[in-house]
């Protein structure tokens, strides 16, 4: 090892070693007691056995049954991508036109969208709920228990943060590319669309996975937007596992194995777009 990394370095080895394998062993513990549980016996599980005696994928066969699985994964899987495309395509249009013409406004609106990241999303459930119920009886149209209700509330959550990641990326791309595509003819909806969408895809990945966690993981807004069949899957492994527990044997076993479902889209996504989301956080500068 070079001097130079040595004098970087925080901490001595066996510290740097120690604190990585605390770090590992917090993750992996509880990760390695869901899948243990999911292939156990509910009976084992509430006895509090930590490996099974008998290794049995039959709770991933009940989970289908027991509960809506389903339909609590569809739901999901269309509103919050629906929120991703859109809160991407909304955003990159936005920032493209904050980072490239200068009008009045333009700082205000910058940092308004950071502002709006530091309102905390529980203060904004009552008032979301009284203007969709509000908007229902003036406009004669259903609001709530809608997905598309869902789907706007998680949109309106997710822009400011959506934009802000491609304002900082869009403002480290080269402005030369665009100066030569504006000399062969090329317009402003020409250029964003030939030249600033092939090359922000790194940012697109960012604001979409982020927007799409925001929809996959919110139970507080899910839970009073939506009725039995528009329930997401947060949803319905939060009430599954409320009515399980008033049961004479609790069923950990299909709730572990629920919960390992749910969380396979959320990881496959993210091995599909590591490669650009590493790029996609560490590009651009905020100027």
């Amino acid at each position: 090892m070079t001097q130079s990394a040595e004098v970087m370095r925080l901490l001595p080895t066996p510290f740097l070693v120690g604190g990585l394998v605390v770090l590992c062993a917090a993750v992996a513990v509880p990760l390695l007691y869901i899948v243990c549980a999911s292939m156990n016996s509910d009976v084992e599980v509430a006895r509090g056995a930590f490996f099974p005696t008998q290794f049995t994928l039959a709770n991933y066969a009940k989970i289908w049954s027991t509960l809506p699985l389903g339909r609590g994964l569809a739901n999901s899987v269309m509103i919050a991508g629906l929120v991703a495309i859109v809160s991407s395509l909304i955003a990159i249009i936005t920032a493209y036109v904050l980072v490239r013409f200068e009008f009045r406004g333009r700082l205000t609106i910058l940092r308004g969208l950071i502002g709006l990241q530091s309102v905390p999303g529980g203060l904004l459930l009552l008032p979301v709920f009284v203007v969709f119920a509000s908007a229902g009886n003036y406009l004669g149209i259903t609001v709530i228990g809608t997905w598309w209700g869902l789907f706007l509330a998680y949109l309106t959550f997710a822009l400011p943060f959506s934009i802000w990641v491609m304002v900082t990326y869009l403002r480290g791309l080269p402005k030369e590319l665009e100066e030569a595509a504006r000399i062969d003819g090329a317009s402003s909806v020409g250029v964003l669309f030939r030249i600033i969408f092939p090359l922000s895809w790194p940012g697109l990945v960012v604001s979409g996975v982020f927007s799409f966690l925001l929809g996959w993981n919110d139970v507080m807004f899910a839970s009073v937007l939506t009725r039995p069949s528009t329930q997401t899957v947060a949803v319905v492994l939060q009430i599954f596992g409320a009515s399980s527990e008033g049961g004479a044997v609790p069923l950990y076993g299909q709730m572990m194995a629920a919960s390992l479902v749910c969380a396979a889209p959320v990881v496959i996504l993210y091995l599909i777009f590591q490669r650009f989301l590493v790029g996609g956080l560490t590009a651009g500068s905020v100027k």
